[in-house]
């Protein structure tokens, strides 16, 4: 029997793609990614369910669900940038990202159940004091997710330093995100209805606080496990320059001067905004355009598996041909599946059905190798990072992941609900009735829009060009300067570095002679 479970679980971890023992390499993984299913889930319901739950059942229209969108990723710029600075710096026994996780499981459950029940105040039929109540809500999630992303975020660099090593723990973070993902949307959709869902309206708040109150708990608990099964070195010994609001806005200034990090936030900036306008369109387009609201939670339920289904594929391609080839071939998958809704019709025929099913199955698909490009290389910019600054800035670099994830995506959020407005689409008032000129405006949203940011952010693929043997070299000179003052390098190893980090060889601390560059 236990050469069985060796085969069994010597067969998953070769499908997930991990080396080495369970003890010693899946449950570290597993336990750092616990969090994910906060990740993943939390932003997948807000954009799957929130924006319309704020115009069907609380009763705001699409410019004040907008505002709330809106107001809530404005606070949550400012306090990104800010938890970086907060979490480099930090002297703790615990690490200097480690503690925040612990700290934000409270905020994260209250957050977010107040996310989801106004306590009687969109009852009251004031949509202005109702709007008020969500922004405050909404910024009161953002700021305790970015308590905890930014220093999650921040850890993995110093948890995996290899580069296959930190493809491992970010593919068990994409099956983690999955399951926050999966899980999650079960939850909601038993309650509102599986195979048959309800129209949203004003008489379902209490569902949806019941929901509130289920996913709280679901979301922060994870949190918990992930701080108990990770060990980071005390900081305590830590030496920290002095820091002023100049120095602030430096230490960031630095970071746009990394090529790596620019090409980075290409990709995922321009597929997390297509991600975003697609996500928060997806409900009204079905309900309006599709005429099919029942069925949403099926559809999105199989759109969860072929999301799921690419993991293989682009685990596959990333280990055989590195980071960058999952999302130069299926990119153009994404666009299919988001073309594919061009053709879909009100018509209730079976073969219309059929053709909705199919462009988010091929839109799912094609979204995984994309996604799974950002994942992946976000890690290796911190190294690049060092390089040019001789200093470990995981939680300033983290920062920006927390950014692209929540605070671009509300922000999609926000600018849909302004374009639908524009163009006249009407919520709330239980019709399915919509004006040629609102339909425009959501299908600018739900195709257009999400067409042309994937195109952008597969021109950005193409120009990262960072690989494996270039990554081993840059940890090896980091070493190698760390050890002996200096580094010895070819020419051509200079030039490597130099396209990498967008940076000349002797303006880089890796080039210079003193231990540290600002």
């Amino acid at each position: 029997m236990s050469e069985r479970r060796k085969k069994i679980g010597d067969a998953l971890k070769r499908a997930v793609g991990v080396e080495g023992s369970f003890k010693e390499a899946i449950l570290p993984m597993a336990g750092y990614n616990s969090a994910s299913i906060l990740f993943g889930g939390s932003g997948h319901i807000i954009s799957l369910y929130f924006l319309s739950f704020l115009t069907e059942v609380e009763g705001l229209n699409v410019r004040q669900a907008g505002m709330v969108m809106f107001f809530a990723q404005i606070w949550d710029a400012v306090t990104d940038p800010v938890m970086g600075i907060i979490t480099d710096r930090t002297r703790s026994r615990h690490g200097k990202h480690r503690r925040y996780l612990i700290w934000g499981v409270v905020p994260i459950a209250l957050s977010y159940f107040m996310m989801w029940n106004s306590f009687g105040i969109s009852s009251a039929g004031n949509a202005r004091l109702t709007m008020i109540y969500y922004i405050v809500a909404y910024m009161f999630f953002n700021g305790a997710y970015t308590l905890v992303c930014v220093p999650h975020t921040a850890m993995l660099p110093e948890l995996a330093p290899g580069y296959f090593l930190r493809t491992q723990y970010k593919s068990v973070e994409y099956i983690m995100n999955s399951v926050g993902m999966v899980s999650s949307f079960l939850l909601v959709s038993f309650s509102l209805g599986f195979s048959n869902m309800e129209i949203l309206n004003p008489g379902m708040r209490q569902k949806f606080s019941i929901l509130g109150l289920v996913l709280c708990l679901w979301f922060s608990l994870p949190l918990i496990l992930t701080f108990k099964s990770t060990h980071e070195p005390s900081s305590l010994d830590m030496q920290l320059p002095p820091l002023s609001v100049k120095e602030l806005f430096d230490e960031y200034r630095l970071i746009f001067k990394n090529k790596a990090f620019r090409q980075y936030m290409g990709i995922s900036l321009f597929y997390q905004m297509a991600r975003g306008f697609y996500s928060n369109s997806n409900q009204y387009f079905i309900r309006y355009i599709a005429r099919r609201q029942p069925l949403y939670n099926i559809i999105m339920s199989v759109a969860g598996i072929a999301e799921a289904s690419g993991f293989p594929l682009n685990f596959w391609l990333t280990k055989k041909f590195g980071k960058q080839r999952c999302g130069v071939i299926l990119s153009p998958v994404m666009i299919a599946g988001i073309a594919l809704n061009l053709f879909v019709s009100p018509n209730q025929s079976t073969g219309y059905t059929v053709l909705l099913f199919a462009a988010v199955v091929i839109y799912y698909f094609g979204y995984s190798g994309v996604g799974f490009v950002s994942t992946t290389i976000q890690p290796d910019v911190t190294d690049v990072d060092e390089l040019i600054t001789g200093r470990r800035r995981e939680g300033m670099i983290g920062t920006f992941n927390s950014l692209i994830k929540k605070t671009v995506s509300g922000f999609m959020s926000a600018f849909t609900g302004f374009i639908l407005a524009g163009f006249g689409f009407v919520t709330g008032d239980g019709t399915l009735e919509q004006t040629a000129r609102g339909i425009t405006g959501l299908r600018i949203t739900y195709i257009y829009l999400p067409i042309v940011l994937v195109m952008l952010s597969t021109i950005s693929i193409h120009r990262y060009k960072m690989n494996k043997k270039e990554h081993e070299l840059i940890r090896a000179v980091i070493a190698a300067k760390k050890e002996n003052g200096e580094a010895e390098l070819t020419a051509d190893e200079k030039r490597t570095l130099e396209q990498i980090s967008g940076v000349k060889f002797e303006d880089m601390w890796i080039g210079g002679p003193e231990p540290a560059r600002r």
